[in-house]
């Protein structure tokens, strides 16, 4: 069977995850068939990178993500929307540009 899942890379108490597309005997760390994501809990939600279209296609032949992996596919794919749905800033009105007094004209 096929899994999508976590393999944890990065130092002792530091961890960052590769999201991964493996066999399901292959250990954690191990052997894989490609790699869709990365994933830095220390971060951000904003910053997961991950590639929706091909975690998509190998949802469609078979894989079954981790449950983790469930929700941070469930974020990622929330966070377009949010951005997408903030209104725009309005631009700040120019102010008119005042004239300089000239150099060596005394009033």
């Amino acid at each position: 069977m096929v899994k999508i899942r976590l393999a944890r890379h990065g130092a002792k108490k530091r961890p960052y995850y590769h999201i991964v597309v493996a066999n399901s005997e292959s250990p954690r760390d191990g052997r894989f068939l490609e790699q869709v994501g990365i994933y830095d809990p220390t971060r951000p939600d904003e910053e997961l990178r991950l590639d929706l279209e091909r975690v998509d296609y190998w949802i469609s032949v078979g894989a079954a993500p981790s449950t983790r992996v469930k929700r941070l596919i469930n974020v990622r794919r929330r966070l377009p929307e949010a951005v997408e749905a903030a209104p725009a800033p309005a631009p700040a009105p120019e102010a008119p540009a005042e004239a300089a007094p000239a150099e060596g004209a005394e009033a």
